[in-house]
């Protein structure tokens, strides 16, 4: 685990981050965590990939005001630990992060995952689906992930990443300023990027030398495939309200993907972010966060 000394040089965002969050031992392992407090019905936030909680910063206050906001960082990613011989299995994520809830005192919260995070969820899902859950899921939100990866329109660096050679060589390779790049090429609309967003981004990847586990992690892409019949089975049976948020102009996790999810899941909500792309609660944090207050005033969750 890196220690909080490493952390002063950071950004004054990221740093804030940092300092508002604390940790909590799951199975070991030390998980980082940022836990708004409050009375209220509980809202679980699940990052993406190669990212982490910080992905939430501009949306947690606003959703705050509303709920129990409880956001961690995955095992590899952020703030939390990167183990060296750990298996990076979305399993295994999956497992953590009920741990981590249940430790926290969760006993029923509404879900939302981004990206990497939405298959985390569907295994929460599966698991709930087979009596397995010790956690009332009273809502799920899934946005910009490609859960189906054969509508997904993977990058080059993705693909890469997935090889047992060739990844760990781009590994090793990668620095800012490529990084930034593709993070870049991300967004609906360039001129809303925060260059600093992106820095911060790329500082919490360094933590702890954690780019060179990214081929490790990038075995999700697999697992997406290894057990689709099982998530995408527990998306079909889903019996709570759910809500697909999308930015219509991500170009990985395209359009195509928010219509097959919507198709699948009864009674699914959807609603379109025009102009974002891949980030939109970085791209358009207003939007994004009211988007997620609408779906829960009209389930009555709010005050629930």
């Amino acid at each position: 685990m890196t220690s909080d000394s490493a952390f002063t040089s950071f950004p004054d965002a990221l740093a804030a981050w940092h300092l508002r969050g604390d940790r909590a031992r799951v199975f070991g392992q030390e998980v980082f965590f940022v836990d708004s407090g409050g009375p209220g019905p509980v809202l679980l936030l699940l990052h993406g990939f190669p990212t982490c909680s910080y992905d939430f910063h501009r949306v947690f206050d606003r959703l705050a005001e509303s709920f129990r906001v409880v956001a961690h960082d995955h095992l590899g990613f952020g703030f939390s630990a990167k183990p060296r011989e750990y298996s990076y299995s979305l399993l295994e994520q999956a497992e953590v992060a009920v741990e981590l809830w249940r430790a926290l005192g969760v006993g029923r919260a509404h879900v939302l995952g981004h990206d990497y995070g939405t298959s985390v969820v569907t295994e929460v899902l599966a698991r709930r689906e087979r009596g397995l859950l010790p956690i009332e899921v009273e809502s799920v939100t899934l946005s910009n992930g490609s859960i189906h990866l054969d509508l997904a329109r993977l990058r080059l660096t993705q693909r890469i990443l997935r090889h047992p050679v060739a990844g760990p060589w781009l590994a090793r390779a990668v620095g800012r300023r490529f990084f930034k790049r593709r993070l870049r090429a991300l967004w609906g609309d360039p001129s809303k990027i925060d260059e600093s967003d992106l820095d911060a981004l790329w500082l919490a990847l360094e933590a702890g030398s954690g780019r060179f586990l990214l081929p490790k992690i990038s075995g999700y892409l697999d697992e997406r495939v290894r057990f689709r019949e099982r998530w995408v089975g527990a998306l079909e049976h889903l019996d709570v309200p759910a809500h697909i948020l999308w930015g219509r102009r991500d170009p990985i996790a395209v359009p195509a993907i928010a219509e097959a999810l919507v198709g699948e899941i009864p009674n699914a909500r959807l609603t379109w972010l025009e102009e974002e792309g891949h980030f939109p609660m970085l791209e358009a944090p207003e939007q994004w966060a009211a988007a997620i207050l609408d779906f829960h005033g009209r389930i009555g969750a709010h005050g629930s």
